[in-house]
């Protein structure tokens, strides 16, 4: 399989940290939080935690207090179909296809829910064919852009389909909610709301460089559930964030590259580029330990989220985007994403010149 085209995009809107503690310390119930969770507010905005920027689906600042179910799911409604086909054309574009040539369409999110699926309304504003095959995967957190792709691999491989549309999109604004929650204060402070998307075939372009999955595999500790997940309360998703999630992810991290190194029949020394999930400063630096990465190695993880937070699900797409735009050298790059689960993926991906 080969990715033919990528596109990303995220609401007009963007805020600064400092955006969100002025607007927090203007709220007419931030004096009813407890003092821990001022300070916890107070820590991970006023301070450099990875992130400048977050495109937020809230316009202005202050619908973030909006936080009935009713207005949660209404901002899911409004803004994931939307994000996710703006997405989709620009990968389309790039991919110099029309939608008419789309075969299948996947999508992935854990933001909210649509019966029909977002596969409906995605379909619907980009005009694919009736008779295309459309699934909507839900439940996987972060790390769904890989089961995702690997779906579509799936799908090409069985000749049902030519070109398959990969889409992932969260719009994590519709999960905010502020309490006393050490995760829940976390999570309102590091994620952000965008969409991605890919073109995959069995057949590269012409005159372009080469993106083609080679090798993919997963790993599911059941056990780490409580350590990241979404859980419910008062009609609303609850993130669960522990603070153990930078050590678990990046120790499942590294068991997995090295398992599949073995698998896959290559060394480290030809891993050439590092595809990495945006999960937060704290993550980031885990992973670097654990996996023995500079600064550089992981330049393009770092400055997605510094420019956009974490986006959960599409961020794998945003940094491949950027590392296709840069001088990242022809090789294997290794793809990992890590989620809901506990589960964390990988794939080895290709890239040659044309």
């Amino acid at each position: 399989m080969f990715i033919i085209g990528i596109g990303t995009a995220v609401p007009p809107q963007s805020y600064t940290q400092k955006n969100s503690w002025d607007a927090l310390q203007n709220w007419s119930h931030f004096p009813q939080l407890q003092p821990r969770s001022k300070a916890i507010l107070k820590k991970v905005l006023g301070s450099d935690n990875g992130i400048a920027t977050r495109h937020l689906a809230l316009e202005p600042i202050t619908e973030a207090f909006e936080q009935s179910p009713d207005q949660l799911q209404a901002r899911f409604a409004k803004h994931a179909p939307t994000l996710a086909a703006e997405a989709a054309r620009r990968a389309l574009k790039n991919a110099d296809c029309s939608p008419a040539e789309m075969d299948a369409v996947i999508i992935s999110t854990c933001t909210g829910y649509l019966c029909p699926g977002l596969t409906s309304y995605v379909s619907e504003q980009l005009g694919l064919r009736e008779n295309i095959f459309a699934l909507d995967l839900v439940g996987q957190g972060c790390g769904a852009a890989l089961p995702n792709l690997r779906t579509g691999a799936a799908i090409l491989a069985s000749g049902r389909a030519k070109k398959t549309l990969s889409i992932c999109v969260e719009v994590c604004s519709a999960a905010f909610f502020i309490d006393d929650d050490a995760g829940v204060l976390i999570s309102a402070c590091l994620f952000a709301d965008g969409a991605g998307a890919a073109i995959l075939t069995n057949e590269p372009l012409p005159k372009r460089r080469r993106v083609e999955w080679r090798f993919t595999d997963s790993r599911l500790i059941p056990a780490e559930r409580e350590t990241l997940r979404f859980g419910h309360a008062n009609g609303k998703l609850r993130n669960i964030l522990s603070p153990q999630v930078p050590q678990v992810a990046s120790e499942l991290a590294e068991k997995l590259l090295t398992e599949s190194l073995i698998a896959a029949g290559v060394s480290r020394e030809q891993i050439t580029g590092w595809i990495l999930h945006t999960g937060g400063r704290d993550v980031i630096l885990a992973m670097r330990d654990k996996l023995k990465l500079s600064a550089d190695d992981v330049r393009h993880t770092t400055a997605v989220l510094r420019e956009f937070g974490n986006i959960s699900s599409p961020s794998v797409y945003f940094v491949l985007e950027r590392a296709l735009a840069d001088t990242v050298p022809d090789g294997l790059w290794w793809m990992c994403a890590f989620g809901a689960g506990f589960s964390c993926h990988g794939a080895f991906l290709e890239v040659s010149a044309a």
